[in-house]
């Protein structure tokens, strides 16, 4: 066992006891409650009292059956709610700790810089070729679908790197459909080549395995077999110069580091209500969630793009797969199984697009959620069986990766646990943590849908839908929108009518409220949900939606 996994397992345990300990001392957790009503279910007769036969019939099953299957069903959501706020506390603990004591990925892994770095296309015939020599063959992949905003952005970026030309390879994986957008593709592509650029338009027949299909067949081409390391980079994402550069050096150094991960961020984060709750969530996955996971374990959720893996890695896992719509964590959790090693850079930053909106950003959320529920089902064997991790890993990865796709609520200290430890590490995103947490209650109800598809494999479970983008001209800094703009898309009915069930009980809970009074929490949650039934989330121009 490492020091990084058993100072993980030792913060985790503090997290849990600490998270357990608010919860009893708070009342949030009261394990009297459950037995005393059962019990005091369980002593009514339907025979006493004067009412009519149907009312009696009505109180006796609520009491015996009614009362007790909902309460078990609220425990296991709350169970899952602790479960998260254990997840969140030991995140964020664990991030600031490595805050505290300057914890670096070069304290632990080697890194040296490349003599100087070559400029794609500047002053290489200069260097002399012993001196290109020194910079491994690295191949740079772009899949795209029907791309037409953003598909200039990331091309231009990618053949920008500061990377000898004849060590880098760039290939254009273009699965796109419309013949137009094609066209466009390829002829940017050939544009690049005649400045000198080393770059491959490939294309297929069709769609097979969607974007796992695409990048797997790109690694079958003669020349893609001559690169140690292959970058991936979504249409979107436009990388800086020196990416390389801070990245290859990890993997040249350390054989046993599979994959290089850089931070996202975004273009579009300000433009709407949508996109700042966007950054939020993003944002502590990424200074919180990553940056732990690679200081304890070295492991943590290749989020699909923006970074660099080790050929060998992939081929030694079993190459990319489509049989779930996460292929990014597929390929993590098989590459880990087989002993290698990741390392996050949270100062390596790479611009993107956030899903402008509701809509897509439900369908994003829905396939990250399905697909990964969907794994948890094909590979929870494989991560109990496999040798070459401890059990400690194995445990993080079941706990932290997997369990926790499922869908998690509570009522009024969840929420406000989760605010808590949320802003520890996004003190910029203050003001939008409570707008965040019911934004996810909403979320929420999506996600239990999706996780159910993926668990049982229903027959929307493997479906892929693109994210739409719009490109940096549609974002225009000096004229944001405002922070709840109401689309004219249609209205979400699911989202009304959860809202309606959600104000019903709150307005109970006012008139009836017993001991414990939740009304104004199940008022804002209520809210939320009307709000986003009828889309007023702020979103872009309707000539930018779909």
């Amino acid at each position: 066992m490492e020091a990084g996994e058993a100072a993980g397992a030792v913060l985790f345990l503090l997290a849990a006891a600490v998270s357990l300990l608010a919860a009893v001392s708070t009342g949030a957790l009261d394990f009297t409650y459950l037995v005393t009503v059962v019990g005091e279910g369980s002593s009514t007769s339907p025979g006493s009292g004067g009412g009519a036969w149907w009312r009696e019939a009505w109180v006796g099953a609520r009491s015996r059956a009614v009362a007790p299957a909902l309460q078990v069903g609220v425990w296991a959501c709350m169970v899952m709610s602790v479960m998260l706020v254990v997840e969140a506390t030991y995140n964020s603990a664990v991030s600031v700790a490595a805050r505290l004591v300057g914890w670096r990925p070069e304290r632990r892994f080697k890194w040296e810089p490349l003599g100087g770095g070559a400029g794609a296309g500047a002053g290489d015939e200069e260097k002399g070729e012993a001196a290109a020599a020194a910079y491994p063959m690295v191949m740079v992949q772009i899949p795209m679908y029907n791309e037409l905003e953003v598909y200039k952005l990331s091309i231009g970026a990618v053949c920008g790197l500061k990377w000898p030309k004849e060590r880098l390879i760039i290939q254009v994986l273009d699965d796109s459909t419309d013949a137009f957008i094609k066209n466009l593709v390829e002829l940017e592509c050939e544009d690049w080549a005649s400045k000198g650029l080393n770059i491959k338009y490939a294309t297929r027949s069709g769609r097979k395995g969607f974007k796992a299909g695409a990048l797997k067949k790109g690694m079958e081409w003669d020349y893609a077999k001559q690169c140690e390391y292959v970058a991936i980079f979504d249409a979107d994402f436009q990388p800086e110069p020196d990416f390389l550069l801070r990245t290859v050096p990890f993997l040249m150094h350390n054989q046993n580091v599979a994959l290089v991960q850089a931070r996202w961020v975004f273009v579009n984060d300000r433009v709407s209500l949508l996109t700042r709750i966007q950054k939020t969530f993003l944002d502590y996955h990424f200074k919180a969630e990553q940056e732990a996971g690679s200081a304890t374990f070295a492991f943590f959720s290749f989020n699909g793009t923006a970074g660099v893996w080790r050929t060998e890695a992939i081929n030694d896992a079993g190459g990319w797969k489509d049989r779930t719509t996460v292929e990014d964590m597929d390929l993590a959790v098989r590459a880990t199984l087989k002993g290698w090693k990741f390392i996050y850079l949270g100062d390596l930053r790479v611009k993107s697009e956030l899903p402008s909106t509701y809509k897509a950003y439900c369908r994003q959320q829905f396939r990250w959620s399905c697909g990964g529920a969907n794994l948890f089902r094909k590979m929870i064997w494989d991560v109990l069986v496999a040798k070459k991790v401890s059990s400690l890993k194995k445990i993080y990865i079941l706990y932290s990766f997997f369990l926790l796709f499922l869908p998690i609520w509570g009522v009024a200290y969840i929420p406000t646990a989760l605010l808590i430890v949320t802003a520890i590490r996004n003190p910029e995103n203050l003001h939008t943590v409570p707008l965040w947490i019911l934004f996810e209650s909403v979320m929420s109800m999506h996600r239990l849908r999706a996780a159910v598809a993926g668990l049982l494999q229903l027959q929307e479970f493997n479906q892929w839908i693109v994210t739409k983008k719009v490109g940096n001209n549609a974002f225009d800094e000096n004229n944001e929108t405002p922070l709840l703009q109401k689309s004219r898309k249609r209205v979400n009915l699911p989202e009304i009518g959860l809202s309606v069930f959600l104000i019903f009980c709150a307005s109970y809970n006012l008139v009836f409220h017993g001991k414990n009074s939740f009304y104004i929490n199940l008022y804002l949650q209520g809210l939320a949900f009307f709000l986003l039934g009828l889309n007023c989330v702020g979103t872009l121009p309707d000539h930018c939606c779909f």
